[in-house]
């Protein structure tokens, strides 16, 4: 078996990184790089946030803003009569909650485009291995500006 690039290591390390639950000890010595390499590539790369946005779905994120906001009413609901209305402090917090709720339904998530990225990459790399390394550079690159 060939010895793998750097560049080649650095992909292995970031899928295992963001697809299995391995340690990071675990994941340098499967790919052949120190600890403190693999370190670097993740903090460097943004590797974290990207395992973030992929776990954390937008339909997750969503559902939790929105028992939040039933939790804040419940709140009001279950005071006397004639009281039964927001404080500015929950007002605040309802329109916050309310906001971010908006923009989660109508942007498209990070993990959105981090999940169909990985998807056509999967798809590509038997097609044309090398379009795929291509790919997953310039990908790459995009994600990061776009975190």
């Amino acid at each position: 078996m060939t010895e793998l690039t750097n560049t080649q290591k650095k992909e292995y390390a970031r899928m295992l990184y963001l697809k299995e639950n391995l340690t990071q000890q675990e994941i340098a010595e499967k790919t052949g790089v120190s600890r403190q390499t693999l370190s670097r590539w993740i903090n460097s790369e943004k590797w974290e946030e990207m395992k973030i946005g992929m776990t954390l779905t937008r339909e997750q994120q969503i559902s939790a803003l929105h028992r939040q906001v039933a939790e804040i009413n419940k709140a009001i609901q279950s005071r006397e009569e004639g009281k039964r209305y927001a404080t500015p402090s929950e007002a605040d917090t309802l329109g916050k909650l309310a906001a971010t709720i908006k923009k989660l339904e109508s942007d498209v998530g990070i993990s959105d485009i981090i999940s169909v990225g990985m998807r056509f990459s999967d798809w590509l790399r038997p097609q044309d291995p090398d379009m795929t390394k291509t790919f997953i550079r310039l990908f790459d690159q995009f994600i990061k500006d776009n975190l």
